[in-house]
């Protein structure tokens, strides 16, 4: 039994990262292109049935994929943009949970209020990753993205709240607005004061202890589960003391790890995620003959149409909540109006657009208990059902759209921003070294011709990076520089090539061949990662 799980398991992470090459291969983002093929996947005669048990989802899956979605977010921006990410995270969940509750009780025979709340809970919160995914090599000012992943990193909390109230007003039958208000405020704000309480302990161990990069890299993996069981299990909100935990790390990284630590924590983090998120979304496509297993008391004309009527309906009340929350506090606030400009309507229509579903959704929807008061759920496979065609069609219908959407309302991104920013730091790095080494070593740079060298060296970056600033403008002179890097990275290649030849002639040992060779790709990553 153990042997055929593991072979399960090896099977599907070999299934995702082929799917994946190939997504890639053909233009279409990896969440969207997964979740298509797992639902054709599950039409293959003989194709074992897969079920989302949403115990894997809320314990294993979702602390590692927040904590690492709130380790890459910066706070600074994140607090920037605190009003947007505040009224789509909270306000437009509510919002959404309430308007599907009222529009499924009176579309859905039987279905009652408190029913409908239960799917508005659900349904409302977008997912981070198949937004950023999506967004990911596209077009966008940053601030759309700071607001979409900051959103999506508080919300997955907002509709859990909303979710188990209304499942705990199904049990009790009673429901009291000031005291569901009350345990909302408790469940959040305990959730943020547990996950910057652990925060705070590993802080501790990884800034005093002698930690080595593999332990750095091993506590980083604890620490969302540390938190997220802790929070759980005093019934507060854990995805929001995991979130709370990964903002206040990551924004005192830079105290708490070395160079190592932190090349080693990135890359094994970046396997961990790619491989947690291809699985949920591989999982999400293969589930459809289990959420289809119930519905046999329905025609699948009732259920396809209520499916597609609320699909429209979330898409719709998130346009209807994005504008008027983006405008109406600038028309309201003097002082908003003085400090922020105000955003056209091409990318807020972007953020109003990026509301796809995923594995929170599916996840809440099978948490749903089969049992309640002794008696079967009333209508529970017609929830998963729901919430199914909500993903599909959000993921597929919006996320397919948006690449076309951008390039329509012909937005841009704020490069020119970031080419003047790296330009400043790398202008400002350069004089601070220039400095230090003419106060330090002026005897060395006049006597010896490598410190010589490296003197000019820095000249020379404080040179180009001067250059970039007063030329930022000039689509001739940004042209140069691109070619400049263009440049550097053909001359790595040829360098490669000569590793490779010194490899074959076996004229240096193996160990010094690695080193260059590890050279060689850090002075690529930094290229590919300057704008």
């Amino acid at each position: 039994m153990i042997l055929e799980n593991l072979l399960l398991i090896i099977s599907l992470l070999f299934v995702v990262s082929m799917l994946t090459m190939l997504s890639e291969k053909i233009g279409i983002s990896y969440p969207i292109f997964l979740v298509i093929a797992g639902l054709v996947i599950s039409f293959v005669p003989g194709m074992p049935h897969f079920q989302l048990e949403p115990d894997w989802v809320f314990l294993i899956f979702l602390p590692p994929l927040l904590y690492e979605a709130a380790w890459n977010t910066s706070w600074k921006d994140f607090w920037a943009s605190r009003r947007a990410i505040g009224l789509l995270s909270v306000g437009l969940v509510v919002f959404t949970a309430t308007a599907v509750a009222y529009i499924s009780h009176a579309l859905i025979p039987g279905f009652t209020l408190a029913m409908g709340f239960v799917l508005g809970g659900i349904i409302s919160p977008p997912d981070a990753v198949a937004a950023t995914s999506v967004l990911h090599g596209l077009k966008v000012p940053k601030r759309v993205v700071t607001i979409l992943e900051g959103e999506s990193l508080v919300n997955d909390a907002s509709s859990l709240i909303v979710f188990r109230v209304a499942l705990a007003t199904i049990e009790t039958g009673n429901f009291v607005l000031w005291k569901a208000g009350a345990d909302f405020l408790m469940v959040a704000v305990m959730g943020v004061v547990i996950g910057l309480a652990i925060a705070h302990v590993l802080y501790f161990v990884h800034r005093f202890f002698p930690t080595t990069p593999s332990i750095d890299t091993a506590l980083t993996f604890i620490s969302p589960y540390l938190m997220y069981i802790t929070a759980e299990h005093f019934h507060y909100s854990g995805v929001l003391a995991v979130v709370s935990g990964g903002l206040f790390l990551s924004f005192r990284a830079h105290e708490l790890f070395t160079y190592q630590s932190r090349m080693q924590t990135n890359y094994v983090w970046q396997t961990v995620v790619f491989l947690l998120n291809g699985i949920v979304f591989i999982l999400i496509g293969l589930q459809l003959p289990e959420v289809m297993k119930g519905l046999q008391k329905y025609t699948m004309t009732e259920v396809i149409s209520y499916a597609v009527i609320i699909s429209i309906v979330t898409i719709l009340i998130r346009i209807i909540w994005v504008f008027p929350s983006t405008y109406l506090p600038r028309i309201l606030f003097k002082s908003i109006r003085q400090k922020e400009v105000r955003p056209g309507w091409q990318p807020v229509f972007i953020v109003a657009w990026s509301g796809m579903r995923g594995v929170v959704s599916l996840a809440s929807a099978l948490a749903i208990p089969l049992l309640i008061n002794g008696k079967a759920f009333p209508q529970r496979d017609l929830f998963l059902f729901i919430t199914f065609v909500v993903i599909l069609f959000t993921l597929v219908f919006q996320g397919l759209s948006l690449p076309y959407l951008i390039k329509w309302l012909k937005i841009e991104d704020d490069g020119d921003n970031q080419e003047k920013e790296n330009a400043m730091i790398n202008s400002r790095l350069a004089t601070v070294s220039l400095d230090y080494m003419k106060s330090n070593y002026e005897g060395e740079i006049q006597d010896f011709e490598p410190f010589r060298l490296l003197k000019d060296r820095y000249e020379k970056i404080v040179e180009m990076a001067d250059y970039k600033l007063l030329h930022s403008e000039d689509s001739k002179s940004v042209g140069h520089v691109r070619k400049y890097r263009k440049m550097l990275l053909e001359i790595i290649e040829v360098k490669r090539d000569e590793i490779l030849k010194l490899r074959q002639e076996r004229a240096c040992s193996n160990e010094i061949i690695r080193t260059k060779e590890h050279e060689l790709d850090l002075e690529e990553a930094r290229l590919r990662r300057s704008p």
